[in-house]
């Protein structure tokens, strides 16, 4: 598994704002969007192409296309709606699938509740969007699935993630032959008893849309 924090004056600048206990919701839902664009720029470094010959005003070229089958995107409920919008910015021509996962809070273990993905994803780049990767649970879920149905190459957007989080994934697709990625704005220190990120922005999903 391969793990890339992006180190970035402006990422680091988003993230900070997004941190801050003062940030409402409406500025909050703008900085994520905004944050999301710029991790996906590094996070589709890999994106299958295929060549393509174009005409200029002057002459032929030759350039890139997306190549077929084209890319999923895959938020998971609730949180990962705010992350959308972001990533089809940059990906405008993907397809997108949504996951509902929501994680016990006794257990810590993910529970999916709704599947709304092609039965058959196969030859499929999927990206995943999760803001917080904590205990990993909920994350190692989804991308277990979408290998069951055929996908080999997963890349999981987060905002933040915790180092026992990064862990169980390396564990749980220690023997998978198919590239899994995690890309993060930051690594934050640890997991608080409560299984949340330290010092971590609080609940995603409720400074997005608010308490429900």
């Amino acid at each position: 598994m391969q793990t890339l924090a992006v180190d970035h004056p402006l990422v680091a600048h988003k993230l900070t704002t997004l941190r801050d206990v003062r940030t409402d919701s409406p500025t909050f839902r703008r900085l994520a969007d905004e944050l999301v664009t710029l991790l996906a720029y590094e996070a589709t470094r890999d994106v299958r192409v295929t060549e393509v010959t174009v005409r200029t005003p002057l002459v032929e070229t030759a350039g890139v296309q997306l190549a077929s089958p084209k890319p999923l995107v895959v938020p998971i409920l609730r949180a990962g709606l705010g992350m959308l919008d972001g990533m089809t910015r940059l990906l405008p021509t993907a397809e997108v699938g949504f996951l509902g996962m929501i994680r016990d809070e006794g257990t810590l273990q993910a529970e999916t509740y709704a599947t709304r993905l092609p039965d058959d994803l196969s030859g499929r780049q999927c990206y995943v969007l999760d803001p917080m990767l904590a205990t990993g649970g909920t994350l190692a879920a989804a991308i277990r699935l979408l290998f069951d149905r055929g996908a080999d190459d997963v890349t999981a957007i987060c905002l933040l993630a915790a180092p026992e989080g990064l862990k169980y994934l390396e564990q749980a697709f220690a023997g998978l032959d198919a590239p899994v990625r995690v890309v993060t704005a930051a690594i934050d220190s640890h997991l608080n008893e409560q299984g949340f990120i330290m010092p971590g922005l609080g609940d995603a999903g409720d400074r997005l849309y608010g308490a429900v």
